[in-house]
């Protein structure tokens, strides 16, 4: 019974082309954030920040859950209402961070592993009892002239998976990000010989640890040059890449797979998605979903500041952001969307029905 609750927790995540929110950073990357633009780096300053964001009015039109840190987990809103009852009342489900962080893997200088499997099944079972639905778990590979190392990726797929398998008998859906970063001038064939290699560690290791694939997401990065690589490509090379290494190495009995923005800008990071769902959307085995963070978060931060009179033109920004990224899921997405000073057309194609081919509301 427990599996058919996993499914069906993760069709949930998947359905209607929403996305997941990830607000799940940690206490110091927001913060390093929030020094850029001079808010205060304060437990209240992060705590109206995710605020401002979760009510974000018709935020559940576009997204379906939310991956939060173990902070925002517990706090709530400026008049005493838990972000938990807060998400549960607007029907997003509630994710959470799981992972401690990446640290130096031993022996492998510039390489690291992801910290946190102990004490984890305690920890899991308590986040359910309070009402979590899934959580997330990031491992981090970086390309370089001899990374990742076998060592690295072994490592860390198999925490990905020990974490996995100890989610499902929680009763929670496993969000598995192994994130390729982009760092670095490697070449877009570089980076797609590398994902494809470490999507196979992990999915080797999940099917080890006896994980239910129906009962998971994977969160992986796009295919993508190094951010220092001269060689340009267009959003629709991102897309044949990424689909391409996908294909030869993501079962199809996962259902969906929700990219992180890995660092891409908003509008680039919308556009690789939409030419993904655009080309190939019927023919792929798995949705093809978002889980950003800089890529739907950042605009509204840059224009909230840390000020109360800057919530409404800042949670404006992020509704428009989901929307468009929902826009992409369906291969709806179009640039004009970015720059509509009302931002009402870009709405409306998202918000309305999805019309099947004979017509009918889909």
């Amino acid at each position: 019974m427990r599996s058919h609750s996993l499914v069906a927790t993760a069709a949930q995540l998947l359905a209607s082309d929403k996305g997941l929110l990830a607000i799940d950073e940690s206490i110091a990357t927001c913060n390093a954030r929030f020094a850029t633009l001079g808010i205060p780096q304060s437990e209240e300053s992060r705590r109206a920040y995710r605020e401002m964001l979760l009510t974000t009015p018709r935020l559940s039109g576009s997204i379906s859950g939310a991956i939060l840190c173990d902070e925002t987990f517990h706090q709530s809103t400026a008049n005493g209402t838990a972000f938990l009852g807060l998400l549960a009342e607007s029907g997003i489900l509630a994710g959470i961070k799981v992972d401690l962080g990446a640290v130096p893997l031993a022996g492998r200088a510039g390489e690291t592993v992801t910290e946190g499997l102990d004490g984890l099944r305690q920890r899991l079972a308590g986040y359910a009892e309070l009402g979590a639905r899934f959580a997330k778990w990031r491992a981090v590979f970086r390309i370089g002239r001899e990374t990742p190392s076998m060592m690295s990726i072994h490592a860390n797929v198999h925490a990905l998976a020990r974490y996995a398998a100890l989610c499902q008998e929680a009763g929670l859906v496993p969000i598995v990000e192994p994130e390729v970063v982009m760092d670095g001038a490697h070449s877009i064939e570089r980076c797609g010989s590398v994902t494809e290699a470490v999507l196979h560690a992990v999915f080797r290791a999940l099917y080890a640890q006896d994980v239910t694939l129906e009962g998971m997401i994977l969160k992986p990065n796009m295919v993508l040059p190094g951010a220092s690589c001269p060689d340009p490509v267009s959003h629709e090379d991102v897309a044949y890449a990424t689909i391409d290494c996908l294909l030869r190495s993501v079962p199809a009995a996962v259902p969906g797979v929700t990219f992180l923005s890995g660092g891409q800008p908003a509008e680039p990071a919308s556009a690789r998605l939409n030419a993904m769902n655009g080309r190939s959307k019927d023919a792929m085995p798995w949705a093809l979903s978002f889980s950003f963070a800089r890529a739907v978060q950042q605009p509204a931060l840059d224009l909230w500041g840390g000020r109360a009179e800057n919530v409404d033109v800042a949670q404006h920004a992020l509704e428009l952001r989901v929307a468009i990224n929902r826009a992409a899921c369906r291969g709806a997405y179009r640039p004009s969307m970015e720059h509509d000073d009302t931002s009402s057309s870009a709405l409306r194609a998202v918000f309305a029905p999805r019309r099947g081919p004979s017509g009918s509301s889909a």
